[in-house]
């Protein structure tokens, strides 16, 4: 794990969400993809964004930690064979590849890489 991607919140009113993460915490807005049921908000100048899932679009959605790996594919691989059992098959993101599972406590993590070349993260 190289470093903290994004961290996941479930709401089940994004408009009273956009507001109070907006108008209340005075954060700025980072993406608006609420028409897939997202919305990103900075926090100060970090990288990693409070990412706010609507949960009528992504109704098993729970709180999750999301980290930076090199390659999600090799990582997952490795994984699984330490046991780590995953929600799904690694799948297609606008940045690269991610996928998502939960440590034997219930908590939801997951995994991402930058490995798309239009995106100023990806490893040259």
């Amino acid at each position: 794990m190289l470093n903290y991607d994004n961290f996941f919140l479930p709401v089940d009113n994004m408009e009273s969400a956009i507001r109070y993460y907006s108008e209340t915490l005075g954060l700025k807005v980072k993406f608006n993809f609420a028409d897939i049921g997202m919305v990103a908000f900075s926090v100060g100048n970090e990288e990693p964004a409070i990412i706010l899932k609507d949960t009528k679009k992504y109704i098993d959605t729970k709180p999750t930690i999301w980290f930076v790996v090199d390659d999600v594919l090799v990582e997952y691989n490795k994984l699984k064979t330490k046991g780590v059992k995953f929600l799904t098959e690694p799948f297609k993101i606008h940045t690269g590849m991610a996928v998502e599972f939960e440590d034997e406590f219930g908590n939801r993590l997951g995994i991402t890489d930058y490995t798309k070349e239009n995106d100023p993260r990806a490893e040259k």
